[in-house]
């Protein structure tokens, strides 16, 4: 590999002119503001720090990989002189910065201190009339009011020296300010950037292995940033695309989690591997993904489908992310048309899903335990004579909690497992609002909030804060509904709430005990005879969905 350096002024001219891009396979922007802040000031100041080398693969009459412009830059007219493999987020923070190319903020520069400007961020939004505020930050005279001026007026090239004209005589600056912002221009334009490259005969899986190691130190590259270059690179087919065609499809996996996760966890199962970086390193999985990819979508699909059906509607009531990629991969072997076949696999899915929330199975080495049960059910589910045994169905192994021990189960918010796995058994019976009687669902489920079915305050003297705050005492209902509820005693509350609903004694017993609160308890004022037979309740209901079946 060659060192050299070139001037930021000759960077910009070479992404202007797009010869200068970044391989599609390339993560997209992720530098925070103060780490724009950071390479901004390391330029400007007397004297200026280094802001890293980059790394480049120097194209010839092809590319090797497909490429994009960067963010905010031209689209390329012709093909590219060199793909940019490592200082993406540097020179993407410059670009951006430079052209003034951020919604969400703008960049100015301090006039206080020329040898060390400090770099200053302000956010940008807009108001209800439609104007992108704060207002004076596109007013000159009022930035130069606070010693700043954007730092857009610095951008090399004949647009920058012409919005410097322009910002300038706005503002009516003085002279000595007009030989600071000059000074500082060239400061900038003639500031070298290092880069090393990669020659034009580099292999493809040279470049690619370069990438990846280069990523995977520093600012290490996600498992999914690797699995887009390698499949990029397997078969020329962007896994980007791939991700947002099956957000279209399956639109509701969004609700469980990052939907490229899961896809890359349900991939990986499906090829025999378990859902490790190791697997996702290899360089083989690129393709293998993409040769089970429609097992993937159909998979997810289906798995997001059930999990709905077993009123799991969203990341929130998610006791741990194994089942969602556990489910998806598992409904990939279930034919379509197989009417017997499809009710074993509904069972035997509803067993693994709901013993993978209440046991323990999944709290260490989750990933590899995820694969040994995921090869035992999926032959059980193909094969009906199959003798498999997994261990997340082993009773000594993995016991399900008894009704004494569901007291654990913490407030669901805190992303408490066992917390979350009472919230969704609760919800399983219909999870009916206790005032307006809807019907829980995917829908309006991601509306409603926690509540305390003992309100704290009645009870937070009297009993452990374990115990006043445990999954037990909650349940999910819509949020007008908590509001009137507040801090009375439950008999009160639910009286109100049955008045102002028009609704039946009857009936809001049976809201209630959708969500396996039973009405007497609640209504006696014994809170520790409730949380005792709502753990019995609760605890009922779990047995039967661990076996496979429906309470």
């Amino acid at each position: 590999m060659e060192a050299r350096t070139k001037t930021v002024e000759d960077w910009f001219a070479m992404i202007r002119e797009g010869l200068l891009t970044l391989p599609r396979f390339q993560r997209f922007e992720a530098w925070r503001p103060n780490q724009i802040e950071g390479v901004l000031e390391n330029i400007l100041r007397v004297p200026s720090l280094p802001i890293g080398a980059l790394l480049l693969l120097e194209v010839g009459d092809k590319e090797l990989f497909h490429s994009r412009p960067l963010s905010g830059a031209p689209n390329p007219k012709g093909m590219p002189q060199m793909n940019l493999l490592d200082g993406q987020q540097r020179m993407t923070a410059l670009w951006r910065s430079l052209i003034d190319d951020y919604d969400e903020f703008t960049v100015f520069v301090s006039l206080e201190n020329e040898e060390r400007p400090e770099i200053e961020i302000v956010k940008r939004y807009i108001s209800k009339s439609g104007k992108r505020m704060p207002l004076w930050a596109d007013i000159p005279a009022e930035c130069l009011e606070r010693s700043y001026f954007p730092v857009s007026i610095l951008c090399p090239g004949s647009k920058g020296e012409h919005a410097m004209d322009e910002w300038t005589e706005a503002a009516e600056t003085d002279k000595a300010t007009d030989k600071a912002i000059m000074r500082l221009r060239q400061r900038l334009a003639s500031y070298p950037i290092p880069f090393l490259s990669l020659p034009v005969t580099t292999e493809q899986e040279t470049a690619l292995d370069v990438f990846i190691k280069m990523n995977t130190s520093a600012s290490p590259l996600k498992d999914f940033d690797i699995v887009v270059a390698q499949l990029e690179g397997a078969v020329g087919d962007s896994l980007h695309d791939m991700i947002a065609e099956l957000n279209e499809k399956v639109p509701a996996a969004a609700d469980y989690g990052k939907v490229e996760d899961a896809a890359l966890a349900i991939g990986a199962l499906l090829n025999g591997k378990p859902p490790l970086k190791r697997t996702y390193l290899d360089p083989a999985f690129g393709s293998e993904l993409a040769n089970v990819w429609d097992q993937v979508v159909v998979g997810l699909k289906r798995g997001v489908s059930f999990l709905r059906d077993e009123a799991i509607f969203n990341e929130r009531l998610l006791p741990t992310e194994v089942i969602v990629y556990l489910t998806g991969a598992l409904w990939a072997h279930v034919p379509v048309d197989g009417a017997d076949q499809e009710g074993r696999a509904r069972t035997l899915i509803r067993k693994a899903i709901w013993r993978a929330s209440f046991t323990d199975r999944y709290l260490k080495t989750a990933t590899t335990r995820a694969f040994a049960d995921y090869k035992a059910i999926q032959d059980m589910i193909v094969n009906p004579d199959s003798r498999a045994a997994p261990d997340l169905f082993d009773e000594a192994q993995n016991p399900l909690p008894p009704a004494a021990e569901l007291i654990r189960g913490g407030w669901p918010s805190r992303k408490d497992r066992l917390g979350r796995a009472i919230i969704a058994v609760s919800l399983y019976g219909g999870g009916y609002d206790f005032a307006d009687g809807a019907k829980a669902t995917a829908d309006n489920v991601r509306f409603r909030e926690y509540h305390h079915v003992y309100p704290r305050s009645l009870v937070q003297d009297q009993f452990p804060d374990h115990e006043v705050n445990s999954a037990l005492n909650c349940a999910l209902i819509s949020w007008k509904t908590n509001r009137k509820i507040a801090a009375k005693n439950p008999k009160q509350y639910l009286e109100e709430r049955g008045q102002d609903a028009n609704a039946t004694e009857e009936q809001v017993r049976h809201r209630l005990e959708s969500h396996r609160v039973p009405y007497d308890d609640l209504v006696n004022g014994d809170f520790q005879k409730f949380i005792e037979t709502r753990a019995d309740l609760i605890h009922t209901s779990m047995q039967k969905l661990c076996e496979g079946s429906v309470p």
